[in-house]
Formats: structure tokens, sequence, C-alpha cells
């Protein structure tokens, strides 16, 4: 246990393991040093990896700037499937065959989410409806109408593809469900897809390379790991 680094103010960055939620990176950090102000900028998904910005103290005030900031991310869609998330968490609900398709044809497709995107949160999110998170709904059977939502996709292309496996490169804003996109490129492909791996390698200026597993990040010695606090001047500029 370290000793208190409730007066730290700034930003960790954590390269986020698969199988937890944001949150749970969250408390545990707050646990670990133990501070009371802690956030994070820009939910993950359990299943999803990479770049999580964990901030500290006052910076906590710079979140809604921070979470406003362009988003880039890799992953990989699984074509002949689709699941009631969108991802692989998700139970599979239709399995249709894959047409034969090379990389140039998947990019073509690809290229038609590019642009402003109106979306609609998928039923499986945390989004609320009259506050109840809508996968609690979804739990119960229970699908609702969703306010789609305005969305800007800068990118999206597929830098490999062996069937049903495709591997991608997406920039995009604030907001964006990339599993959504994948779900409905499925259905304009008519074979259906999901979801099976994302990670998050950008958030504005700030990169996954930067960042340092959780892990690592809580073994650290507590002059090394306060050394890796991005201070709010550079946050501002991020």
């Amino acid at each position: 246990m370290l000793t208190s680094f409730d007066s730290l103010d700034g930003a960790l960055l954590v390269d986020k393991p698969a199988g937890i939620t944001s949150h749970d990176v969250v408390d545990r950090l707050r646990r670990h040093l133990a501070i009371k102000k802690v956030g994070h900028c820009g939910t993950l998904d359990p299943m999803a990896t990479g770049l999580l910005v964990i901030l500290l103290g006052r910076a906590t005030k710079l979140s809604d700037t921070l979470m406003a900031a362009d988003k880039v991310y890799t992953g990989r869609v699984k074509f002949g499937e689709t699941t009631d998330s969108y991802d692989a968490d998700g139970e599979i609900q239709t399995t249709l065959p894959v047409m034969p398709m090379e990389l140039p044809a998947l990019n073509e497709a690809a290229a038609e989410f590019c642009g402003d995107l109106m979306q609609a949160p998928p039923m499986v999110s945390a989004v609320k409806i009259k506050g109840v998170p809508l996968y609690k709904l979804a739990r119960k059977g229970i699908e609702v109408p969703r306010e789609p939502r305005l969305v800007h996709v800068y990118s999206f292309k597929f830098q490999s593809y062996s069937e049903p496996f495709g591997d991608f490169r997406l920039a995009c804003t604030k907001g964006t469900y990339v599993r959504s996109i994948a779900h409905d490129l499925g259905q304009k492909l008519g074979c259906g897809a999901h979801l099976v791996a994302l990670r998050r390698t950008e958030s504005g200026r700030l990169s996954v390379d930067q960042a340092l597993p959780m892990d690592d990040l809580i073994a650290l010695p507590p002059a090394s790991l306060e050394a890796r606090v991005v201070s709010i001047p550079k946050l501002a500029g991020a």
C-alpha cells in the first residue's frame, strides 16, 4: 500500500486489460493510491483493452474536455455471426455463411461508414433511459427506442482479412460505438458480424504507447509512479 497521494493532480495513462470494467480500474487505483478524487475519461467495455486516462485530484475537473477528444481504435471483426451486444461478450443470435470477399471489397463497404452517422446506442450498453441502464432492460428481454446521436468517423479501414476475421483501424469522435459499426457492416454485407477485439490506441494527443498496464503501474515504487503522472498543463494541451 502506498502512502497517500491525495494531493496529487494530473493523469495516469493506463493500458487497460480485457475482462474488467473501467470502473474496476478507477476503484483499484483509488484504493492503491489512497486518493479520493479519481475518475476516467471515456469508458471502455470489459472486453476492450488500451488507453484509459485516469484523472487524479484537481485534474478531474478536466474530464469533460478530455472526454471530448477524438479517439483511435484497432480491432477485429468476425463475420458470419451476430450477437445481442454486437460483441463477443453477447449471446449469438444468428449464424450465416460468409460470401467470398477480398480486402479491397471489404474496405469499399467499410468506407461507406465514414463521415457523419446517426447512431443509436446498443441495447446492451450503459446508457440510461429514465434512470435505468439499457443493459438491465436488455437482460429482461425489454427493448426500448433509443435516441440516435450524431457521431463522425474520420477513417475506417481493414488492414487484413482472412475469413471470417478482419483486422481494422478506426478514427472517430467521442461517443462512437465501434461495435455498432461492426454490426452494421455485417448487416450491409448480408452475413452479419460482431466485434471480437477492440483496443483504444489514442485519445486526443495521448497515446497508449505512453501508458503502462495497470498491474505494472501499481507495482512501481512511489517516486516512479508519481513521475508518470501527466501534469494538468500538459493535459490541457492534449
